[in-house]
């Protein structure tokens, strides 16, 4: 198989172990773990996409660093501190 078909394969498989988990999770409701197995579908085609150069099916997140900004923590008393 070349290439394309091989990726083509992947991601039909990821679309039906997602459909399967569905069903799955449904029996669940919104648990934690329900979530966790949602999120681990999710990387899986998302991984498949950046292993093939590209974009995931799946919407972007924002990281938490274009969440959290540089993530920098200034901790108690901020960068006003001095040493003595």
């Amino acid at each position: 198989m070349s290439l394309d078909q091989d990726v083509a394969a992947a991601r039909e498989a990821v679309d039906a172990l997602e459909q399967a988990c569905a069903r799955v999770t449904g029996h669940f409701g919104d648990t934690v773990d329900s979530r966790r197995l949602r999120s681990d579908v999710a990387r899986l085609r998302d991984d498949l996409g950046l292993l093939c150069g590209a974009q995931a099916r799946a919407p972007h997140e924002p990281s938490f660093a274009a969440v959290y900004g540089d993530g920098d923590d200034d901790g108690i008393g901020g960068s006003g501190r001095t040493l003595r």
